[in-house]
């Protein structure tokens, strides 16, 4: 009975880490169009409201030296892309405790609150790992304060957070990686346990593409305190991965993914190029065995240089040039 038990919780842990990476994967496209349909709305916006120019005469000699043409953009290399883990890997510390920092700074909820978050920080650092019991606990407080707040808010309060606490966090090795995908015309999206709305901010400002998190469940625009599925973590992550390549017709062994930990083993192990980034001891070990590339962006560790065959793959780099409320991440 006791084993029949086990497997029965394992198959409903299973089953709604697979509802998180669909309803991340959901969310993700969705944020996706409604970004570049705003994007362009802006741009009609723009051209109808700007004067018209009066043309302009030039020397027959001025037109001859301008010869100068901007470089052209890498064509879109639609079958290949990049998953960025955010704590400890795009972003120093975690995203949900700076984002709880701005909260407390707002009377969102109590400073001894905040503590009980800053507390498992410390025990995680001391630990390296934190308990299904500690992650669920994390889960349920981070919950907590959003319930009953609208969408909206929480959206506002975000973009002052980010740019308060979390802007100058970003580790400039990584988002050099990040730009290198850009630049070869493949698209880029965070994958975090860091709920989907935060995330998607973080992605904005980034430049990149867009972000998987942890979707809050919201009936009419307002949070009810729930998840969909589970938390976007571990396997969870993974099958946020497959979920978007179906939806976006990516190749997955033309894709790339960089996690600093071993709990993001699932999902770096779906595509073809994984990297650990400021790793842990345990993906350190893990990326050794299978001869992963290992970035370290941490003060005392080895420099690491942007090689963009390394990184981006033979595939990759091949394709370009021819196509053109959890709380820490290691729940993270």
């Amino acid at each position: 009975m006791s084993r029949w038990r086990g497997r029965s919780k394992g198959q409903e842990l299973e089953r709604l880490a697979a509802l998180a990476g669909e309803a991340s994967a959901d969310a993700a496209v969705a944020m996706e169009a409604s970004s570049t349909a705003a994007l362009a709305e802006a741009e009609v916006i723009a051209e109808a409201a700007a004067p018209v120019a009066e043309p302009e005469f030039e020397s027959e000699t001025a037109q001859q030296d301008d010869t100068t043409e901007p470089p052209a953009p890498a064509q879109p290399d639609l079958t290949a892309a990049a998953f960025f883990d955010v704590d400890n890997t795009m972003m120093m510390g975690a995203s949900i405790f700076h984002f709880a920092r701005g909260l407390a700074s707002r009377k969102y909820f109590t400073s001894s609150d905040l503590a009980g978050f800053a507390w498992q920080q410390v025990k995680f650092r001391v630990g390296g790992r934190e308990s299904p019991d500690t992650i669920r606990s994390s889960r349920e407080q981070g919950l907590s304060f959003v319930a009953g707040r609208t969408v909206e808010e929480m959206n506002a309060v975000g973009e002052e957070i980010y740019d308060e606490l979390m802007a100058d966090k970003i580790w400039s090795g990584t988002r050099a990686l990040a730009q290198m995908h850009l630049d070869a015309g493949q698209r880029v999206w965070l994958v975090t346990a860091t709920p989907v709305e935060l995330a998607a901010i973080i992605a904005r400002r980034l430049g990149l593409t867009g972000a998987l998190g942890t979707v809050l469940e919201q009936v009419d625009g307002v949070y009810t305190g729930r998840l969909v599925g589970d938390m976007l973590h571990a396997h969870a992550k993974a099958h946020a991965v497959r979920a978007l390549a179906a939806r976006e017709g990516l190749n997955l062994r033309r894709c790339t993914a960089y996690s600093d930990s071993q709990n993001d083993v699932p999902m770096l192990s779906v595509v073809g190029t994984a990297v650990a980034v400021n790793p842990d001891a345990g993906l350190r070990d893990v990326a050794r065995q299978r001869n992963w590339e290992i970035r370290d962006f941490r003060t005392g560790r080895k420099a690491a240089k942007i090689g963009v065959p390394s990184v981006l793959g033979a595939g990759a780099v091949a394709g370009a040039v021819a196509a053109g409320l959890a709380y820490r991440k290691r729940a993270a």
